[in-house]
């Protein structure tokens, strides 16, 4: 599922992205024929996680493709707001999605001035960029998995997806034999549908349990770890993740089990106040895979992620290694300032 043409692909002037809302009981990818279906598959959760950094640059391809026979002025005119339209399909992480679609944008005029194929620019920039992330993300489980105990028992929340592969790379690499335990993150249950089958698909013996069971399994089962990925880190040592993610960081800090963040802090976030929650529709939490379980007339509340404040996180480990959450701006004295997206 973490192969790049299994998250999204750019096809015969078409997106195709797998719907990970009906994965892993259907195999089907939803075919995006504009670049404004991209950014509405987006919007409706599609594809999640890291899903987006994939399908929306490729989405700017197909915008490319869409006005291809038109003049240079028109083009880039039309891939500018294709570019803001698909950065901001979801906001909390409108600001990565800028950063992401403005390296495209670049590979697009440049293709454009030479003659080239802006969308082909766009697809292998989108590539590079994948390529680049993983390389990244490779180091920051180096770091994470040097925390794990040889038999730990590491507990995760939502989908990672990068770091899960490569964590469980580099713990079969080292030879640590763990055991997880995934919440199944609720309503679109990534946990037990994206994570729990990655790390089945890989191996490894992984246990699902409800939302409510964190604190019950941290204690029965010795929990070892707590980790996550973030949608954003601020620079502040703010976290914003999935919606529960708080929750079980409290549970964890009260039983004494560490919890670590995985990513790079958002330069574009200096203060936990410059994030945009997502608010989604509510109706979502009053079903389970499309069935109702709650009374006609009952009211749902659904907010997409949540901010796990720094005194509830052990560390922020990186490409650059383990940071505190209260020193992250070290971070950017080894990078130049630039800022990037390690998701």
């Amino acid at each position: 599922m973490l192969r790049y043409d299994n998250i999204a692909r750019f096809e015969d002037g078409e997106v195709l992205i797998l719907d990970r809302r009906i994965y892993p009981e259907k195999k089907e990818f939803v075919r995006c024929k504009t670049y404004l279906d991209v950014a509405k598959a987006l919007t409706d959760m599609v594809t999640q996680s890291a899903g987006p950094y994939t399908a929306g640059p490729l989405g700017l391809a197909l915008a490319a493709w869409e006005i291809r026979d038109r003049s240079e002025e028109d083009q880039k005119a039309f891939l500018t707001k294709a570019a803001f339209d698909i950065s901001n399909a979801r906001p909390t992480t409108s600001k990565r999605m800028s950063l992401l679609c403005g390296e495209c944008l670049e590979a697009a005029f440049e293709a454009m001035e030479k003659g080239e194929s802006t969308w082909d620019a766009i697809v292998k920039r989108t590539t590079e960029l994948n390529d680049e992330r993983y390389s990244q993300i490779g180091k920051i489980a180096g770091y994470l998995v040097e925390k794990f105990p040889e038999k730990g028992h590491i507990m995760t929340y939502c989908f990672a997806e990068t770091i899960v592969g490569m964590m469980l790379k580099e713990c079969r690499a080292k030879g640590k034999e763990i055991k997880l335990f995934c919440p199944e993150t609720r309503p679109y249950f990534q946990g037990a549908r994206l994570t729990a089958s990655v790390c089945s698909d890989m191996g490894f013996d992984v246990t699902v349990i409800t939302d409510g069971m964190p604190a019950f399994v941290m204690k029965k089962e010795g929990i070892d770890l707590f980790t996550t990925a973030a949608d954003a880190i601020c620079c502040d040592g703010y976290v914003v993740n999935k919606v529960g993610t708080c929750n079980t960081a409290i549970v964890a800090k009260h039983f004494g089990v560490p919890y670590y963040v995985t990513g790079a802090p958002d330069g574009a976030h200096k203060t936990v106040d410059t994030i945009d929650l997502e608010m989604r529709d509510g109706e979502f939490t009053l079903q389970a895979m499309g069935v109702r379980t709650a009374q006609e007339g009952v009211k749902g509340y659904y907010p997409a992620f949540d901010i796990t404040p720094p005194e509830l996180v052990t560390g922020v480990v990186t490409d650059l290694g383990i940071y505190s959450p209260y020193e992250l701006d070290k971070y950017f004295k080894h990078t130049d300032g630039k800022i990037r997206v390690v998701v």
